[in-house]
C-alpha cells in the first residue's frame, strides 16, 4: 500500500495543479515521474521540485486557461459540423 503523501507535498502539488489547470493527482504524478527520473526519493526534495516546476510555469507567461479556450473554439469551416450517431 502506498504511503500517505506529506501535507507540504500535497500543498505544493496543489499550487502547481491550480497554475496548470489540472487535477491534483495529475500534478502529483508529474512531480513523481520527474523525481523518479532524477533519482529523488525524499519528500523535501520532491516539494522543492514541485516548487521549481511552479516557478517555471509562472515564468513561462503562458495562461493555461486562454490556451484551453483557444483550443476549444471551433474553426470557421467546422462551425456546422456534426457527428452522426
Amino acid at each position: 500500500m502506498p504511503a500517505i503523501p506529506d501535507r507540504s507535498f500535497n500543498a505544493a502539488c496543489g499550487r502547481l495543479a491550480t497554475e496548470l489547470g489540472i487535477s491534483l493527482a495529475s500534478a502529483r504524478r508529474r512531480v513523481e515521474i520527474l523525481a523518479a527520473q532524477q533519482g529523488l526519493r525524499d519528500t523535501e526534495t520532491k516539494v522543492a521540485l514541485a516548487e521549481k516546476l511552479l516557478e517555471e510555469t509562472r515564468a513561462s507567461g503562458l495562461d493555461r486557461g486562454e490556451l484551453l479556450d483557444s483550443q476549444l473554439r471551433s474553426a470557421a469551416e467546422d462551425d456546422l459540423f456534426m457527428l452522426e450517431d
